[in-house]
């Protein structure tokens, strides 16, 4: 391979960003990602000048260094598969959906029930609806996050790739802030805590179901306040998670003593109330508050659901106490953190050896 035949390209602003398989995918599809591996792995594709991996990510103004396509065997491409055109009682849902728009971004109001996205036996769900939201954008909106399927409220869409790739580092790198709503079943002791018990798959459930694993989870931390409470039976209670791990929020909630209303996937028979309260999942995504990439924030509430409106009218709760606060979560413990811990740790046992051996020496 000479010099020659090398390809260069310069990542423009709506890449910024991405991952490298990504761009891949979007401007060289015809490049495998086995191929993309390799090319990584030899030290044939570079980043400006450095070597790289597939999931590292991009910035706008760099330049990537891309061997000759004859380098890759070039796979038949794949015959796209149409997508149906949506009905007008879709297009209606999903319009009817939006609380937010602007040049850059979208934040629907999700219904219960409905899938962010599609899978085994889902059909319905907000990405096979993206088509009626592009209204006078140039491209077919993105999903930057996504709801479990039963819960609701505030859902951010991107309006392009450049915002896409903005969005998805405000989420991985935990400056994006939620805060839900949710009904539990009895009243936590501590009406303003903070959960922090690390959560990994359960295994046998093939990865659809989370649980507290102390030893292999990965850091879990949600914080909860009590914002009413219906006698000893109930309570209602803001939630904000301050890790994105599956079903974060339910988990926690569950393993505390106090189960979601609804859930019983996570609270068993016990996460179902009597009384006319409605079996629904009582989770909602009240609000969202994220930078824009184009300076500001934005900064949506969802309003209720009927069956969560319901109870909480059913309950007697006062709806003006719902304040839905954005607090900034607990700093992340650092190496250096840890380090300096045990430095200490390790002074003091030595200090209280130094006082037993002096008490030795006296009684002598």
């Amino acid at each position: 391979m000479s010099d020659n035949d090398v390809r260069q390209f310069t990542v423009g602003p709506d890449d910024d960003g991405i991952r490298l398989d990504r761009w891949f995918k979007r401007h060289l599809p015809d490049a495998s990602f086995n191929v993309v591996s390799r090319w990584a792995r030899t030290g044939q594709l570079r980043v400006d000048g450095a070597r790289v991996q597939p999931g590292d990510r991009l910035a706008a103004g760099q330049t990537l260094r891309v061997p000759p396509p004859e380098s890759a065997v070039v796979a038949a491409p794949k015959p796209k598969a149409e997508r149906v055109p949506l009905s007008p009682d879709q297009i209606e849902l999903a319009q009817e959906m939006v609380i937010h728009r602007d040049a850059q971004a979208i934040v629907l109001n999700k219904p219960p029930g409905l899938a962010t996205q599609g899978g085994t036996k889902t059909h319905d769900h907000v990405d096979g609806l993206l088509d009626a939201l592009q209204f006078d954008g140039e491209s077919r909106p993105k999903l930057v996050h996504r709801l479990d399927k039963d819960t609701s409220g505030a859902l951010l869409i991107a309006r392009t790739s450049r915002a896409a790739a903005f969005f998805a580092k405000s989420f991985s790198g935990r400056t994006a802030k939620k805060v839900y709503w949710a009904l539990v079943v009895g009243v936590p002791d501590i009406t303003d805590g903070m959960v922090d018990l690390p959560l990994a798959k359960q295994p046998g459930t093939g990865g659809e179901k989370m649980h507290v694993d102390e030893e292999e989870g990965q850091p879990a931390r949600s914080r909860y306040r009590v914002i009413e409470r219906a006698g000893n039976r109930a309570a209602w209670v803001e939630l904000q998670p301050f890790t994105g791990r599956t079903h974060q929020l339910r988990v926690h909630m569950a393993a505390i003593g106090h189960p979601i209303v609804g859930d019983g996937k996570y609270g068993g028979q016990a996460a179902f109330l009597t009384g006319g309260v409605s079996r629904k999942m009582h989770l909602h995504a009240r609000r969202i508050q994220i930078d824009h990439p184009d300076g500001g924030k934005i900064d949506v509430t969802a309003d209720l659901p009927p069956h969560f409106a319901e109870s909480i009218k059913l309950m007697g709760f006062d709806l003006s106490l719902g304040n839905a606060m954005i607090e900034d979560g607990p700093p992340p413990v650092t190496r250096a953190d840890l380090k300096a811990k045990a430095k200490a740790h390790a002074k003091s046992v030595r200090k209280e050896r130094r006082g037993e051996r002096r008490s030795r020496g006296s009684r002598d």
